[in-house]
């Protein structure tokens, strides 16, 4: 399941952006976040994609979306300039950006490759 983000959310399940210089993840299972707007062609078709995967992996893997119109501040926090951005977050390690609708063999190497999360066999 995808979960939506909010700055207050963010803070507390991701990291602490406000008072915290140094990243580190609040998560007990890697991450994933999505920031896309709802006007974003390239974002819409990257949608059902980042739904199946969510789906797949289940609690192995945390997918989150966060709308850059709503949430100026975050996106701003991470350089967000273009869209959709995706955050690849390890649990231990620092956080990797990817831009654009990656194809979903991508994705899934990016999430076995930087967050050391193997698909889930059917």
């Amino acid at each position: 399941m995808i979960e939506h983000l909010n700055k207050a959310s963010f803070i507390e399940k991701v990291f602490d952006f406000t008072t915290q210089k140094d990243w580190s993840y609040k998560g007990e299972v890697p991450a994933l976040i999505d920031f896309y707007a709802d006007w974003c062609g390239p974002c819409k078709m990257l949608a059902p994609t980042l739904e199946a995967i969510a789906s797949e992996y289940g609690a192995s893997l945390r997918v989150y979306k966060i709308n850059t119109d709503e949430e100026q501040e975050l996106s701003a926090e991470f350089g967000i300039q273009s869209i959709p951005s995706l955050l690849f977050i390890p649990t231990a390690g620092a956080p990797q950006m990817a831009q654009g609708a990656l194809p979903r063999t991508t994705l899934e190497s990016a999430i076995k490759d930087v967050l050391g999360v193997e698909k889930p066999q059917k």
